[in-house]
């Protein structure tokens, strides 16, 4: 399975990237990876994808947005969304409010419509994978942005890319109930934690955040690694992880 990152689209318009024009990225990666109804692999597993013309290509006009994909195995239900760092391409070398809005706008969409899609499957849970680390709170201001947990506002300086998808992202997770696992990149630093508040305050046990490794050769820290998930229908979280240290990736010994 695979979901875009940053480094494929977003930031590709750094000089030092080769500054491209990042909706074309966008648009070369549409047609390479996601250009059928089938996942990558092997054993390519049947998807549905998100086929309304509702994002936005390099010409200006609306496409379909077809790397946001879901799929059911078992009774669990995968979501992917097409959600970025670089404050979701409102930041960076050259800002794009226009694609920014139309593609959120259909994140969301995507992301309603997929809960909708486990309810009526009576799935047990939901696993939803996104690249960007959003921010949940005001706890790491050195890895994402930070942001009030019970409005979900950004607090920081930055554009906020990502406080409307939070907020449809919570009414979805307390409305299902049951377990939801976000996972996610972008910052670099492996945990599994429970940051979601609902608007009172309250933590929303069903919520855990998965953030895999990524890679920190600046300073020295080979973390190529990986995390392994355990899938259990039957078991009351469903979900449960394992990271998978790489041997010929260890630095300390």
């Amino acid at each position: 399975m695979f979901t875009p990152g940053d480094n494929d689209w977003v930031d590709c318009d750094r000089p030092n990237n080769g500054g491209f024009n990042s909706r074309e990225r966008l648009d070369h990666e549409r047609q390479v990876f996601f250009s059928n109804n089938y996942s990558l692999g092997q054993h390519p597993i049947l998807q549905q994808k998100q086929d309304s013309k509702l994002c936005l290509n390099q010409a200006g006009a609306f496409v379909g947005c077809v790397e946001n994909r879901r799929w059911t195995v078992g009774s669990v239900t995968y979501i992917t969304m097409n959600v970025q760092g670089s404050c979701n391409n409102l930041c960076d070398t050259n800002p794009d409010p226009a694609e920014y809005a139309a593609r959120n706008a259909a994140n969301i969409k995507w992301l309603q419509d997929s809960f909708a899609y486990a309810k009526d499957r009576k799935s047990v849970a939901v696993m939803v994978i996104a690249q960007a680390d959003v921010g949940f709170d005001l706890s790491d201001s050195t890895r994402a942005p930070l942001r009030n947990a019970q409005t979900l506002v950004e607090t920081d300086a930055a554009p906020d890319g990502y406080k409307d998808y939070l907020v449809a992202l919570r009414n979805e997770v307390v409305a299902f109930s049951k377990p939801v696992a976000y996972v996610h990149g972008d910052s670099h630093y492996f945990r599994v934690d429970k940051p979601l508040l609902d608007s009172a305050g309250k933590r929303v046990e069903n919520f855990t955040r998965v953030e895999t490794f990524g890679d920190n050769a600046q300073t020295g820290t080979n973390d190529v690694n990986w995390v392994k998930v355990y899938v259990d229908p039957t078991s009351r979280e469903v979900f449960s992880y394992q990271p998978m240290i790489v041997p010929a990736n260890r630095v300390s010994h």
